[in-house]
């Protein structure tokens, strides 16, 4: 035993590092797993680990600030400045190539819109509610009118952090906007300060039975039990994978995760794309009415948007009976915070606003938009982004990576794995440690207030008070190179709809008072 140590005591230092190379080459060249590992042993490592930092690399040494996606550095840091409340103004002119294809022009009025000292708009910069009610048109018990417009759109617990949906839920009561909780179920993280819209799909969680099917005695109790819950909305398809249903693996349904979604412990839950509920435009219809007459509150749908048949159906249905959703949300095919084969989310569903175009134009052609709250959702969280969509005919604003990065999201793109480095995309508890609830939850509502003060200059700067007065004619995109640009309304083929909308000062006293705002039912 002496001998062998002593022997192992008389190689030098450097000769173990050169044993430990040898046995990884040896392991190379003996496995047949990896072609490149194999023809170069020990430096085939160093492609797939250059590999899987080339991301990081590009995005912070090679992009130009232009250049990157889903967001680029612009709009990343332009979001970061605004939620810290730091200067996000930028200096020497745009580095934006406004000859591009679709850029987008707002045209300025000679003279803006004038604020005196007793408007809304001069007490507080940032106050701007919808301009319409969710649910008046079909008399709900409970109709809704959002305080702010732009909200957090349908991101789950689960999905998303404890922490992370907190500290959402908190900056969202402090803007004044709503909360939608995804379909990951109603969570305690989501009854911490703001309105909340309850949103569930396929799977009902935290409303089904115990064979999975929907339980309307479970979506009565969630009602009553939570006055918050302001509107409903049921999931039709999402941007990143319409029409695919999703898996939750058993390793991932915590206690806790099981309790507020209604499943087993510890075994895969799987989420069809087609609902149980109902399977045609007329159950579906049947199934809204159902909802808001057993709970009083306005009943919407989200959807991204590809085939037009269904929605051509639904709004003769609506012509017919009288009735119909309250508010729609159209997802564009870009968005999308969750995990998804490469084949849907790059090639199924349109882009938000050729999507959003067709379906407004089938409810226009039948006179129903003053009936519905359209709710856009995709990439919209930008001023003049914003001013497009509500040109276009949206009424609120629905953000989900924005609202990410406001609490500190670094676009990092691996929230599929459970390794999101900024702890929001993740069940990781030392992961989330990092996160400072109070901190973020002020960030997030800093955001929301700077987004909509900047939309309300936008506005102001169009002639208009509200940005529901912008018509399709007030922007233009660039299309081609012989006409460079042209209005929106010859771009998509139509005109919005006028929105039945007096001033500012109306909308304040219904849902503004003593610095609050109301969280009452707004009539």
């Amino acid at each position: 035993m002496d001998t062998v140590f002593d022997f192992i005591s008389s190689i030098p230092w450097w000769v173990w590092p050169l044993l430990v190379l040898g046995l990884v080459a040896l392991r190379d060249i003996l496995q047949k797993k990896h072609t490149i590992q194999h023809n170069f042993p020990i430096i085939g490592h160093l492609r797939y680990m250059f590999e899987s930092i080339g991301p990081e690399m590009r995005q912070y040494f090679v992009a130009n600030n232009r250049e990157e996606l889903p967001f680029n550095r612009i709009e990343r840091g332009w979001i970061y400045a605004s939620s810290k409340k730091e200067n996000n103004y930028e200096g020497f002119g745009t580095d934006r190539d406004i000859y591009a294809h679709q850029h987008i022009f707002i045209n300025n009025a000679m003279m803006p819109f004038k604020v005196d000292k007793e408007h809304p708009n001069a007490i507080d910069k940032s106050f701007l509610p919808c301009a319409k009610v969710m649910g008046a048109y079909n008399k709900r018990k409970r109709p809704y009118r959002p305080a702010s417009i732009i909200n957090v759109s349908a991101m789950s617990f689960g999905s998303l952090s404890a922490k992370a949906v907190e500290s959402l839920n908190l900056g969202c009561g402090i803007a004044g906007a709503y909360h939608n909780t995804g379909e990951g179920g109603l969570s305690p993280y989501h009854s911490t300060g703001s309105d909340v819209v309850f949103h569930f799909g396929t799977g009902y969680f935290g409303v089904r039975d115990s064979d999975g099917n929907f339980s309307m005695e479970k979506m009565k109790e969630l009602v009553a039990n939570n006055p918050f819950v302001r509107a409903i909305e049921i999931k039709l398809s999402q941007g990143a994978k319409p029409g695919k249903g999703g898996v939750l693996p058993g390793a991932k349904i915590t206690k806790e995760i099981a309790g507020i979604r209604g499943v087993e412990i510890g075994k895969d839950v799987l989420s069809p794309p087609n609902h149980s509920a109902f399977s045609n435009v007329p159950e579906l219809l049947d199934f809204i009415e159902a909802i808001a007459e057993a709970t009083g509150l306005p009943v919407g749908i989200k959807a991204a948007i590809g085939k037009l048949d269904q929605w051509k159906e639904l709004a003769d249905l609506m012509i017919e009976r009288g009735t119909g959703p309250d508010f729609i949300a159209v997802d564009g095919g870009e968005g999308g915070t969750g995990a998804a084969p490469p084949s849907f989310a790059d090639h199924v569903s349109l882009p938000w606003v050729y999507g959003f175009s067709d379906v407004y134009k089938v409810f226009k052609a039948r006179k129903l938009t003053d009936r519905i709250v359209f709710v856009g959702s995709g990439k919209l969280g930008f001023p003049a982004k914003a001013a497009m969509a509500f040109a276009m005919g949206a009424d609120c604003i629905n953000v989900a990576r924005e609202a990410m990065m406001s609490i500190g999201c670094i676009q990092a793109q691996i929230c599929h794995t459970n390794r999101c480095p900024s702890g929001v995309a993740t069940q990781n508890k030392w992961l989330q440690k990092g996160i400072n609830i109070p901190l973020k939850s002020e960030r997030l509502a800093q955001y929301f207030k700077t987004f909509r003060k900047e939309l309300v200059e936008i506005t102001h700067a169009a002639g208009y008070e509200h940005p529901c007065q912008f018509t399709m004619n007030d922007l233009e995109v660039n299309v081609d190179d012989h006409n460079l640009s042209k209005e929106l309304s010859r771009t998509y083929m139509y005109e919005k709809d006028k929105v039945a909308y007096t001033n500012m000062q109306d909308l304040k006293d219904c849902v503004f008072l003593g610095g609050h705002y109301k969280k009452a039912p707004i009539e």
